[in-house]
């Protein structure tokens, strides 16, 4: 487990880009820098770390948390929905299929939190979902919703939208959105029985989903500290009974960090000290532990030099065995 120190030394290392020529050419994504390659995706999770769709500072292993526990997840939900995963190069990256992603994300609450509370406490549906009146911020819902939101561009914010609006404005066929719906719920309870074997609760989340072949395919991160909600389960009921926060596992306390200087996606984005990063880090990795039930494992030093050696020897070897387009 690495230590403070460690944590420290690796501040002036953290990946906030990535620019590996030989790939082609780069999308960068709030958290993800994306190359095609023939007909596969090679995702590369950098340290940034976004909230209100805005990168705000980056944290040291931030990435390798990320795209770790992505893994771990994917090859966890393969009996419930193929997903893109072809090959894991490095433990910053993974190779997928392109995929003709859909232009939703689908998001399950099963509690009222975060801006789903923000919404409900402002007296605004749910993307389009009309929850009852008098709970409370962090209230369990009496079962789970879909709240999708648009899938915004790099640069804009995602936006909700009701189920209705994705089928009235032709975004997702109806048998296939009631197929999605399906899938969704069918992962989130997944993943609600796997953390609660840890003590834990999935609060909400958020899901990606694509068209290989015109097979429906599971795409892009889940069930991780940024796409996704934890909070400890033993202390919950307590806690939400004295109007206390949930002891919480991902990144909003970040968020909450931000709203209470003013930051709400827009204006300059308040100072991160190297020890509130550090700190960060030491929260994602110990997170990372807890829901996985799987020590977290680091070496500090130059990331890209490190990813681009282990793409380069992954492309050699796997250019003859898998034709993907290398």
């Amino acid at each position: 487990m690495l230590n403070d120190t460690a944590l420290r030394q690796q501040l002036p290392h953290v990946l906030s880009s990535t620019n590996l020529g030989f790939l082609g050419d780069r999308y960068q994504g709030k958290v993800r820098d994306n190359y095609s390659v023939g007909t596969s995706r090679v995702l590369v999770t950098t340290d940034r770390l976004s909230c209100f769709d805005v990168v705000v500072t980056s944290i040291p292993f931030k990435g390798q948390v990320l795209n770790q526990l992505a893994v771990y997840w994917l090859n966890a939900t393969k009996s419930i929905v193929p997903n893109h995963l072809l090959a894991v190069p490095d433990s910053n990256v993974v190779v997928g299929r392109q995929a003709d992603v859909l232009p939703v994300e689908v998001v399950v609450r099963a509690y009222l939190a975060g801006s789903a509370w923000r919404d409900y406490s402002a007296g605004k549906l749910l993307s389009g979902v009309k929850v009852p009146a008098g709970l409370k911020m962090s209230e369990r819902l009496s079962a789970p919703i879909i709240t999708p939101s648009t899938k915004a561009a790099h640069g804009s914010h995602d936006m909700p939208i009701s189920e209705a609006e994705v089928l009235s404005q032709g975004l997702v066929e109806r048998k296939l959105w009631e197929k999605i719906r399906e899938t969704a719920l069918a992962l989130f309870e997944l993943g609600r029985a796997e953390v609660a074997k840890r003590g834990l609760l999935l609060v909400d989340t958020k899901y990606e989903f694509g068209l290989v072949d015109g097979k429906l395919t599971l795409v892009d991160e889940l069930h991780t500290l940024d796409s996704s909600r934890f909070w400890v389960e033993s202390s919950y009921d307590q806690r939400f009974k004295a109007g206390q926060n949930p002891e919480m596992l991902d990144k909003e306390p970040t968020r909450q960090w931000l709203l209470e200087r003013g930051y709400k996606g827009d204006g300059p984005v308040p100072e991160f000290t190297d020890d509130h990063r550090v700190a960060i880090a030491r929260h994602y990795i110990d997170a990372y532990a807890k829901i996985c039930g799987q020590a977290f494992e680091g070496e500090v030093g130059p990331v890209e030099p490190r990813i681009e050696s282990n793409l380069r020897r992954w492309q050699l070897e796997s250019s003859k065995a898998l034709p993907i387009g290398w």
